[in-house]
């Protein structure tokens, strides 16, 4: 009866997001129809309304549309009495983990069921409190490996062309692989602070003195440099059993993707015919946007329209203290330039970002030369699979 319920809960939740998507279009369509109608190019007014006859008739398509969500809502309710319903697929996890990347906030925002919420998992499945987890870390002495996964995805998809690094390690390095699942829509800040509460949590039933390594593939970097900051600004004890860090193609200092599409937002905002197509661009996640510059922390967003073109307002955030920290980066090109490493990168992040190298000193993240691999020919999610990229990961740990 739960694996229906929460199946029927997906379904219905998919229902509430298209009667959200089909509203925005309607809103975007309708703030076009008024500019145009009333000369705002020329006169410089935005409105987001159209009146008379026309409001008459975008008021009633809402109206239709409202009424669509909730009788599929009403039907899904019935449904859920006959439906025998499985598990999602990992075609559908990878599709479910896509959109809380996507909108993931709004989701949670609005109550949607489709949004992820933080838990740990093994073997694909939520890590419960009856977990005997600490049981199982006894018999690796303790050894525990945390692997939090990139923006739209999941921890299913550390499997890559037959290859998990956790797995892999756990085989050669007897290491008890723990994945972190989490709604990357999220501001990344946000979900640094509820992944700190839930290691605290979680680690204090491992009796013993531990042996923690933190592997993190892309945003789940900066989830857990974020984790860091706020496990040590709240006095946490599970920062003393973190012994690594290893960073996999992690945006430290952003992505060029993110920063231009800030730029396309305020290019198409200037314009008053076009800044309600500007609105689509705005639907992407604080969890994307905070990737323009590497935000981790809430001060780093907070005091502004995270849309505004300001440039980067960081606080400078050093890595861990008394954590060996590794970084790993990917570069397409086989040659070295500054269009192909600066700019190009793996692909979603810059060499320099991945490095956590920055002009200004205050933001270098000083990673030790021998601490330090760069992998040609090789593309973002080549990181999760390429044999020398795991031969330095084994050697590390």
């Amino acid at each position: 009866m739960t694996k229906k319920r929460n199946s029927i809960s997906r379904l219905r939740g998919a229902g509430w997001l298209a009667t959200d998507a089909v509203n925005g279009v309607i809103d975007i369509v309708e703030a076009m129809h008024s500019n145009i109608t009333s000369l705002g190019g020329l006169l410089g007014n935005k409105k987001k309304r159209t009146t008379g006859i026309t409001g008459f008739v975008y008021k009633n398509i809402r109206s239709m549309t409202g009424i669509a969500g909730k009788g599929f809502d009403i039907l899904l309710g019935r449904l859920s009495m006959i439906v025998n319903e499985k598990e999602l697929s990992p075609e559908q996890e990878a599709l479910l983990a896509a959109l809380n990347g996507v909108i993931g906030d709004h989701l949670s925002k609005t109550g949607n069921p489709l949004a992820i919420t933080m838990h740990l998992r093994r073997n694909g499945k939520p890590i419960t409190p009856e977990d005997p987890l600490f049981a199982i870390a006894d018999k690796t002495k303790q050894k525990i490996l945390i692997l939090i996964h990139g923006s739209c995805m999941n921890d299913l998809q550390w499997n890559r062309n037959d290859h998990d690094h956790g797995a892999a390690l756990a085989a050669d390095c007897g290491y008890l692989p723990v994945y972190l699942h989490y709604n990357s829509g999220w501001h990344i800040s946000e979900n640094g602070l509820e992944l700190a509460a839930l290691l605290e949590e979680t680690l204090r039933k491992v009796p013993g003195e531990k042996e923690v390594v933190i592997l993190a593939h892309s945003m789940g970097g900066l989830v857990a440099r974020s984790a860091w900051q706020y496990g040590y600004r709240s006095g946490h004890s599970w920062l003393k059993d973190v012994k690594k860090m290893i960073f996999l193609g992690t945006p430290h200092h952003g992505a060029p993707l993110e920063q231009i599409g800030n730029w396309i937002d305020a290019m198409l905002t200037s314009n008053v015919y076009s800044s309600p197509i500007a609105n689509l661009g705005k639907l992407r996640s604080a969890g994307i946007t905070d990737m323009r510059y590497g935000n981790i922390l809430d001060e780093d967003w907070n005091r502004s329209d995270r849309f505004d073109p300001i440039g980067d307002q960081r606080t400078p955030v050093p890595l861990p203290t008394g954590v060996d920290c590794f970084a790993v980066a990917a570069v397409i090109s086989e040659f070295s330039t500054v269009l192909r490493d600066d700019i190009i990168g793996d692909g979603l992040v810059p060499l320099n970002s991945a490095l956590g190298l920055h002009k200004n000193p205050a933001f270098n993240l000083n990673f030790p030369d021998d601490n330090v691999l760069i992998i040609r020919k090789a593309k973002h999610l080549d990181l999760l699979s390429h044999s020398d990229i795991y031969a330095a990961i084994k050697k590390w740990v």
